[in-house]
């Protein structure tokens, strides 16, 4: 049986699986166009505010509680489903969040 990671392995797993498939360095995202669904380079600054605030908060031991859990992982479910209707994203893209 395996055993459920503790809150701050969570929010880590989390983090890393949402860097590895957001594209964050791209820049063709970082430019406005003119067939935005939601602004994707807005999606993706807030999702890495959320993702620097969440490192540095776990630097200083600060463990987040399940409803932040939660929260942050269902922001990057809707950022990502965002990204997939700005065609930043494909539909195929492993499902993590």
């Amino acid at each position: 049986m395996n055993k459920k990671p503790n809150r701050k392995t969570a929010m880590l797993n989390i983090i890393e699986l949402v860097k590895n498939d957001f594209p964050f360095d791209d820049e063709s995202v970082q430019v406005c166009g003119d067939t935005c669904v939601g602004c994707p380079k807005k999606l993706l600054e807030l999702v890495e505010t959320e993702i620097q605030y969440w490192e540095h908060a776990i630097e200083q031991e600060e463990l987040p509680n399940l409803t932040e859990i939660a929260r942050f992982a269902k922001l990057c479910k809707n950022v990502k489903r965002g990204l997939v209707r700005n065609g930043i994203l494909s539909a195929e893209t492993k499902k993590h969040t």
